[in-house]
């Protein structure tokens, strides 16, 4: 893989938001709407992780976002954010999150 230089890395807007509603897409079988506390500004994702983690699970915690990729829409719904998550060979998902408490809209870098 090819290396950026730091001054790229620099333009990623990622900070974390505490997932603060969690709805089922009709007629999606992977997808969650949503709703994500960045500390005073909400954005809507849309994100494949129905079959690794219950609404029960993200609800009302925090994990690591990018909020500056080009917007999408799934399903008819604009995602305005994207959480990160680690991917092994064997399709097993593992959100990231902080390793202790830490203010909504805290930036990483």
């Amino acid at each position: 893989m090819a290396e950026i230089h730091y001054k790229e890395f620099q333009k990623l807007d990622m900070r974390i938001g505490r997932i603060i509603d969690v709805e089922n897409i009709e007629g999606a079988d992977k997808l969650y709407k949503m709703q994500v506390d960045f500390g005073g500004e909400t954005r809507t994702a849309i994100a494949g992780l129905k079959k690794h983690y219950s609404p029960d699970y993200l609800l009302d915690r925090k994990f690591v976002f990018i909020l500056n990729l080009e917007r999408r829409k799934i399903k008819g719904i604009e995602s305005e954010c994207m959480i990160f998550a680690a991917v092994d060979d064997e399709d097993n998902i593992v959100l990231l999150q902080p390793e202790k408490d830490i203010k909504e809209g805290s930036r990483i870098r």
